[in-house]
């Protein structure tokens, strides 16, 4: 069985503002193995890019970490664990950021400097993260460009972000963060600007480096379909809670949450082209106005009146690595003895 690589545990993210403090993500869990794929999905606006640059201590400087919060990763370097939320100096955040973590952002044209070719900005993050040569960095530059098919690499390494189409940026950007062969790749929402050949392109590139590399990827997206083509668990998140967790198989196949069930009734039916789209009623609330109880209340179909707009539902495992929260979903029923 796969070690632990990464492990989260009751992460909450508040922002302070001038209305007050503002919160993200509150109180979640979840687990990373090497050589897994873990969809973390919700629409915009549920925390999941806060949680995932959380574990780079990306977040900005207004950002108020949780009393009970913890990101445990595993330091095969010195055969222990580490402690993310206590790293402070620079030296230590170069671990995490670019080191044992890379991150493929969900617009590369703004995550490349454009005034920088995509070479130099590859090698220059080489030279930060190895003792190689330029000359070395270099080369394994343009290797990883060929890797993950970028035709005349050579010459696209001594290009501007603006010279590539959407998706040569997206596989340069992916090259980038892979060229120090990271533990734990962060994919936040990696095809939504590329077309659907492409997009096939990219998620096979990355099914493919999981296989070839065993590292873990944390895949964000607010599509089930892409996650059903991709992750090997999938955590649903929504308005800074997971509210269910389970394989690939069980989320879309047997979802129990009505978040979940909203999110999948929401996919297009090829089958009956003609039928209407069905999207989860209302909007998600504002962080400043959070509601009380459970989170989803305000917009559930199967709310419990006097319930579930007062007290916050517990998780409940369901069977062999799928829980919810939820009063709706009955408890799983124990066998007699």
């Amino acid at each position: 069985m796969s070690r632990s690589l990464i492990s989260v545990r009751n992460l909450s993210v508040q922002f302070r503002t001038d209305e007050g403090l503002v919160t993200a993500v509150d109180g979640t869990s979840f687990e990373l193995r090497d050589g897994e794929i873990l969809g973390l999905v919700g629409e915009s606006g549920s925390g999941k890019s806060v949680t995932a640059k959380s574990l780079m201590l990306l977040n900005p400087g207004n950002t108020v970490y949780g009393p009970e919060s913890r990101i445990i990763m595993r330091d095969d370097e010195n055969g222990g664990e580490l402690d993310v939320l206590s790293l402070t100096s620079a030296q230590d955040l170069k671990m995490i950021r670019g080191g044992a973590i890379s991150m493929i952002f969900q617009e590369p044209m703004a995550s490349f400097a454009p005034a920088i070719t995509i070479g130099d900005q590859m090698v220059e993050q080489l030279l930060l993260h190895s003792s190689m040569s330029k000359r070395q960095a270099r080369d394994l530059s343009v290797e990883m460009l060929n890797h993950v098919g970028i035709s005349d690499a050579q010459n696209r390494f001594d290009q501007y972000a603006f010279e590539l189409s959407g998706g040569m940026r997206q596989r340069a950007m992916t090259a980038m963060a892979l060229s120090t062969r990271p533990k734990l790749l962060i994919a936040d929402e990696p095809t939504t600007a590329l077309d659907v050949t492409i997009q096939a392109q990219v998620l096979d590139l990355m099914k493919g480096l999981v296989a070839e590399y065993g590292m873990a990827i944390l895949f964000i997206t607010h599509d089930l379909g892409v996650i059903a083509q991709t992750a090997d668990r999938v955590a649903v998140m929504y308005l800074g809670k997971i509210v269910e967790t389970g394989s690939v198989r069980q989320i879309i196949q047997a979802p129990e949450h009505p978040y979940t069930k909203g999110l999948l009734n929401a996919l297009p039916n090829l089958d009956d082209l003609g039928a209407p789209l069905t999207p989860v009623a209302g909007d998600i609330p504002s962080p400043l106005e959070r509601p009380s109880g459970c989170v989803f209340h305000t917009r559930c179909p199967q709310v419990i009146a006097g319930r579930c707009d007062t007290e916050i539902p517990e998780i409940t495992d369901l069977a062999a690595g799928h829980s919810v929260s939820c009063f709706a979903v009955p408890p799983p029923v124990e066998a007699s003895v």
